[in-house]
């Protein structure tokens, strides 16, 4: 049997990680079961009152929109990363490929408030974005892009593109040329070898990437409550509002660990769903 003598210094700090996130979720669980006592911070007895006000339209509507902004972020990323990506690995010029790899990750290196608030200036009505269709004429009045959920999806993907491409590249240089030089020397021309080699081949990189970016949507706060200003309502949007505002935080505790349930819930519907195309990124 082999020693591993330094085995308990690298496994010990993960331990505590996980007793201390087990230790949140346990207190967070047993909050969402009492009571709100209005004028109080103190919370009182056992009840499921709280679950049961999440089936009013209004929280309803907020699950909903929460699991649309994800799946079209997911999807707008990686119809934006996807590219980048491939040019990332496949392009033989260093300072193309430099170029590329500054652009996509340098947003990681920012804070998210201060993602957002760059889009505040870009999407507001008097932003760079407004200034030039009204520049151009395109347009007779400012188009409304904050406090919308296209603003929102557009900020959010400039959040998850990083982690995207990262993904995407990472997938993509495990895949073996020789089988699009295969395909090619059977009579496939370059956008086919793609279409049946190359894509396929990549899916497991495009499965992680789209699943990270629907669970890292699903949290972020900060961008839908400064772009979105109150008018789009999400899971996290709406925690912040019942815990910091009303200060009812049994209810916000509740909403917590009904959108961690329904976090669960998708991301095990789309494993099933992608199973098949994970097999056929297997062959």
């Amino acid at each position: 049997m082999t020693k591993r003598p330094f085995l308990g210094w690298f496994v010990s700090p993960a331990g505590l990680v996980a007793i201390g996130l087990v230790a949140t979720m346990a207190a967070v669980f047993q909050y969402s079961l009492r009571a709100h006592i209005p004028g109080s911070l103190d919370a009182g007895g056992f009840t499921l009152a709280n679950f049961a006000g999440l089936l009013k339209p209004l929280y309803a509507r907020a699950f909903l929109q929460t699991v649309l902004l994800c799946f079209e972020t997911a999807v707008l990323t990686l119809l934006l990363g996807y590219p980048l990506a491939y040019a990332l690995v496949r392009i033989r010029s260093r300072v193309l490929k430099a170029t590329i790899l500054i652009i996509s990750v340098t947003p990681l290196f920012l804070g998210e408030v201060v993602r957002t608030y760059s889009w505040m200036i870009v999407l507001g009505s008097n932003g760079f974005l407004n200034s030039l269709l009204l520049g151009l004429s395109l347009v007779e009045k400012p188009v409304q892009l904050m406090f919308t959920p296209f603003g929102v999806v557009v900020a959010l993907v400039h959040v998850t593109l990083p982690v995207m491409v990262i993904m995407l590249a990472a997938a993509l240089t495990h895949v073996d040329r020789d089988y699009e030089k295969a395909a090619e020397s059977l009579g496939a021309g370059p956008v086919r070898a793609f279409l049946t080699v190359t894509l396929p081949l990549s899916m497991p990189g495009i499965i992680a990437g789209v699943t990270t970016a629907f669970a890292w949507t699903f949290s972020a706060f900060a961008t839908p409550q400064l772009i979105g200003g109150g008018q789009v309502n999400t899971v996290s949007t709406l925690v912040y509002q019942l815990g910091f505002a009303s200060f009812n935080f049994p209810f916000a505790a509740s909403l917590s660990v009904a959108g961690l349930t329904l976090t669960l819930i998708v991301m095990a519907l789309l494993k099933r769903v992608m199973r098949p195309l994970e097999r056929m990124g297997g062959h």
